[in-house]
């Protein structure tokens, strides 16, 4: 056994040192061609050297968009992989002539992006490898100083607009010293334009409006005869161009001949087509008197067939009739429309009527009305309480009906029934077979809108995509010779958007819980008292609040940022009843989660940070100090701490859940407190056409605890800021991702860095003493690694 081990590391450190061996080697050593042209030189490689006064992030940005204008004929077909090699397939044929066509291409980019003192120069040099005639391109770039924006100023011929310009002047993206691009310069003329189109002026486009640009020193009009005098201003003027480069830039109204593009409009009949067909045409729509009308004030609906009430068009239309014409109103309510699950398309066309009308015409497609799923899923459960190799059968029904009561109610049926097989069944009895059976049936309504009491609430006009959530659920979960399990919950929320953020209110969640224990169960919590916080008997009267915000970086739109926080609050009114004490769990939960992903040509680099916290306060004996374990947080599997199986880590460095469970496999955890950070690097291997497949270089950081310490635990599972670094598990990985567009298949592989049940080393791998395994104190055998099958990417 001992020679093992050490044929083990030898082999180790060979691969490990030819791997180093291979990736200190330069990339064109990494690198095959294939398809190349014969006796002539094909381009093998480009690059440019950017030099200039810029921060790291600029720099990068700049190199990263100046590949894209190399001249095609100059480009390289370079695909990588495997991560680390490189493959060149049907280079072009080296053309000097087209170096110029780049320098062109290049310099007017720079131009776009305030660089207009570029230096270019180019040169090529042509290597001969065995049959191949190499021409590696080289273009270096002294980028110079970027303009800055001096003066700003809006000069509107029309009074009105002049008004609207100076008042929206504050918020403008042109700033004095900010550095100069023709880029900023279109966000700003869109935002006025933007401005005007929300303030009435349905017929203003960026047609009507042009930045001017004055590049002069105003030194150049100061009057002088004196030749000698007129040479030392010039060479001063053109010094101070190149040392302090600055433009002046004016926002200014074209003349307009046709009056009406300067005329405000306002909102006048609405008109909706609610069971407008995919093959009609609007026009003819329009024209045709067969329809059916309910009028309801302004507002006139046409129909033939009667699938649909009034209420919910009203309910997510943002403008009215006399309103000015407000074109973030009128996205927003083809927004909401078109969120609606009712119409699968919606059209919003607005047509001038006399002098200042504007009457809206809402053509939308019905969406099929009832749709009915089935799912069959099969799973093996080995970590359970008693026997530990069960099949598992689930039958998944879903009925979703899209326009309940003709008012576009979205209404949800599930029904979800299963049983878990004794797959190794050895008693020879029939009935030691069926080890689980469960059902539940659910439903779930969600409302147009925001269904409360208050007839006229202005703030709900603020609002992008209200709905109301109403949900249902029943269960019973018989587990053979141990438990008896039965649930019911109910809820009521509400969620909406404004711009980037999602929320969701729950005033009011009802669980409620009742559980049989048979004898084989309270066997099992006797030999493992731990158990005993897993099977508390209490029912939950919450209210919850969850926010959840995306971005995409302004500067580099390939960065995506994610936020999430989420609130939840148990028995803090109702646990005061009497009749409810000790049988409400009073808590407190709190969770926050940060993601971040920055995209390169074929790889990404992708973190996630999570913090999560419970704490139960209300003190009560029966219920016991820490949350139900159906709220409390876990980690280990496909999606956290990939080196451990799935809640198969923690709480903190206690082994009690090892030591207890020494004759069975459940080792399930839970704990109050979770931390986890994970950092992700992806690349491209391989492609075939739109079948990608990928690789990845991860590594997981966390744990679980508890925060209070209950009776039947050690005071290790506790959160202590004197055990933090020894508490602290750490696994590293890599994988392979099969992406088929639609879907992605993901394998991981990740060994555990530092396990805080190991023994030996605090807990870090040893390089001498490298094993795959760990023996616990107490015998078991616990793998130092873990194979992880996801769907999807783990964040």
């Amino acid at each position: 056994m001992h020679f093992r081990v050490k044929q083990q590391f030898a082999g180790f450190w060979v691969y490990g040192f030819a791997f180093v061996l291979l990736v200190s080697c330069s990339e064109q050593k990494r690198t095959w061609v294939r398809n190349y042209p014969k006796n002539t030189a094909f381009v093998y490689n480009n690059q440019i050297n950017l030099q200039g006064n810029f921060t790291k992030d600029e720099k990068k940005r700049l190199l990263s968009n100046l590949q894209n204008y190399w001249d095609d004929s100059l480009k390289v077909p370079k695909q990588q992989q495997f991560g680390l090699f490189y493959k060149i397939k049907s280079p072009a044929v080296f053309d000097s002539t087209n170096i110029q066509q780049s320098a062109i291409y290049m310099n007017s980019f720079l131009n776009a992006q305030g660089y207009y003192y570029a230096v270019l120069s180019n040169r090529f040099t042509i290597d001969t490898v065995r049959d191949q005639i190499r021409a590696s391109v080289y273009m270096d770039i002294d980028a110079g100083k970027n303009i800055a924006i001096d003066e700003v100023t809006y000069e509107m011929t029309d009074s009105t607009l002049q008004q609207l310009a100076r008042e929206a002047a504050p918020k403008s993206l042109l700033k004095k010293s900010n550095p100069y691009s023709k880029q900023i310069i279109s966000s700003e003329l869109d935002r006025m334009v933007g401005i005007y189109r929300r303030n009435g002026y349905f017929k203003i486009t960026r047609e009507d409006v042009y930045a001017y640009v004055d590049s002069n020193n105003t030194k150049l009009f100061a009057l002088t005869i004196d030749p000698f005098e007129q040479a030392k201003l010039l060479s001063e003027v053109a010094k101070a161009k190149r040392e302090n480069p600055n433009w002046d830039i004016a926002i200014r109204q074209r003349n307009i001949t046709d009056s009406s593009r300067l005329r405000k409009y306002y909102i006048g009949n609405l008109y909706y087509y609610p069971e407008t067909k995919i093959t009609d045409v609007p026009d003819s729509l329009m024209r045709d008197r067969s329809f059916l009308e309910q009028r309801n004030n302004e507002t006139v609906m046409r129909y033939k067939k009667g699938l649909f009430n009034y209420r919910p068009l009203k309910e997510d239309t943002y403008f009215k009739k006399g309103d000015l014409y407000n074109e973030d109103r009128y996205f927003k309510t083809a927004n909401a429309l078109g969120q609606l699950a009712a119409w699968q398309n919606i059209d919003i066309r607005p047509e001038i009527r006399d002098k200042d009308t504007l009457d809206m015409y809402m053509f939308m497609t019905p969406a099929v009305k009832q749709s009915f799923t089935i799912d069959l899923e099969a799973s093996r459960n080995i970590a359970d309480i008693g026997v530990t190799n069960l099949l598992g059968i689930t039958t998944n029904l879903s009925y979703n009906n899209r326009n309940v009561w003709k008012n576009a109610i979205q209404s949800i049926a599930t029904f979800r029934t299963g049983v878990e097989l004794n797959i190794l069944n050895t008693s020879n009895q029939p009935d030691q077979l069926l080890q689980t059976f469960l059902i539940n049936i659910g439903h779930t309504y969600i409302f147009p809108g925001i269904v409360q009491p208050f007839k006229r609430w202005k703030a709900l006009s603020n609002l992008d995509n209200r709905r109301t959530l109403w949900s249902v659920n029943g269960g019973y979960v018989d587990r053979r010779n141990f438990y008896r399990v039965r649930n019911f919950t109910t809820s009521l929320g509400y969620e909406w958007k404004q711009g980037n953020n999602s929320l969701l209110y729950k005033p009011i969640n009802v669980e409620l819980y009742s559980i049989d224990k048979l004898d084989s169960l309270d066997q099992l919590i006797i030999k493992n008292p731990f158990l005993k916080a897993s099977f508390n008997e209490g029912s939950i009267v919450s209210q919850s609040f969850s926010f959840v915000r995306t971005t995409n970086g302004q500067r580099n739109p390939n960065k995506n940022k994610f936020y999430r926080l989420a609130v939840e609050e148990a028995g803090g009114l109702f646990g005061i009843i009497p009749g409810l004490k000790g049988n409400i769990y009073r808590y407190i939960k709190v969770e926050t989660e940060y993601k971040q992903s920055v995209k390169f040509p074929k790889s990404e680099l992708a973190y996630r940070a999570f913090a999560g916290m419970g704490y139960n306060y209300g003190g009560d004996t029966i219920i016991g100090p820490t949350l139900p374990f159906y709220k409390q947080f876990s980690a280990g599997g496909p999606n956290s701490m990939r080196a451990w199986r799935l809640r198969q880590l923690g709480l903190g460095s206690s082994n009690q859940s090892e030591e207890d469970t020494a004759a069975n496999a459940f080792r399930d955890r839970f704990g109050d407190m979770q931390l986890e950070f994970n950092v992700e690097y992806r690349f491209q291997l391989a492609s075939i056409g739109s079948f990608k497949i990928g690789s990845a270089l991860y590594a997981d950081i966390g744990n679980v605890w508890n925060i209070k310490r209950a009776a039947s635990t050690d005071a290790d599972t506790r959160f202590s800021l004197n055990s933090f670094t020894r508490d602290m598990a750490i696994g590293i990985g890599t994988g392979l991702r099969f992406d088929m567009s639609y879907f992605l298949i993901r394998f991981d592989f990740a060994y555990k860095l530092k396990d805080p049940l190991r023994a030996a080393n605090n807990g870090w791998m040893s390089i001498k003493d490298f094993t795959w395994n760990d023996i616990r104190p107490n015998g078991i055998r616990v793998p130092n690694f873990a194979l992880q099958l996801g769907i999807g990417l783990p964040f």
